[in-house]
C-alpha cells in the first residue's frame, strides 16, 4: 500500500471551511504592511502537542527556524490557523509541521511531517 501522495487534498470540516476564509479575508491587509507570509508551527509526541504563536513574515521564502518573524500582530487569526492544523499530529512519535499562509498567492499550504520508530529483527542459531 502506497503512503498520501504530495498536494494530496482533505475535505475541509465546517469549522475549516470557516477558518481558510477568514484568514484569506486578511489579505489585503496583510500585504498592505508588507506581510508576505503567516505562519505557525505545530510540534507532538507522546500523545501531546504544542501550536506555536501564529507569526508574519516579509521574506522572499517561509522556511521554519529561517524566517524571523517580523512585528504584526496577528493573534486574532491563532484560532483559525489551529483549526487547520492536522488532527492527530501529537500521536504515537508526533508529528510536527507549519500551517502556511502565502499572502501574495491567497494560498493556504499545511506541511505536515511524521515520525515514527522502526526497528530490524534478526534470528539465527548459534
Amino acid at each position: 500500500m502506497e503512503g498520501p501522495q504530495a498536494n494530496q487534498e482533505e475535505p475541509l470540516d465546517p469549522t475549516q471551511v470557516l477558518a481558510r476564509a477568514a484568514i484569506l479575508a486578511e489579505c489585503d491587509k496583510l500585504a498592505a504592511v508588507g506581510v508576505t507570509f503567516v505562519a505557525v508551527h505545530f510540534d507532538g509526541s507522546g500523545d501531546s502537542g504544542a501550536t506555536e504563536e501564529v507569526q508574519c513574515f516579509d521574506s522572499d521564502e517561509y522556511i521554519y527556524d529561517n524566517s524571523k518573524p517580523i512585528q504584526h500582530d496577528v493573534s486574532h487569526l491563532q484560532e483559525h490557523f489551529e483549526a487547520l492544523v492536522p488532527f492527530g499530529y501529537e500521536n504515537d512519535c508526533g508529528g510536527f509541521g507549519d500551517v502556511v499562509l502565502d499572502v501574495s498567492a491567497r494560498r493556504i499550504s499545511v506541511e505536515r511531517n511524521d515520525r515514527f520508530e522502526d526497528y530490524s529483527t534478526s534470528t539465527y542459531e548459534v
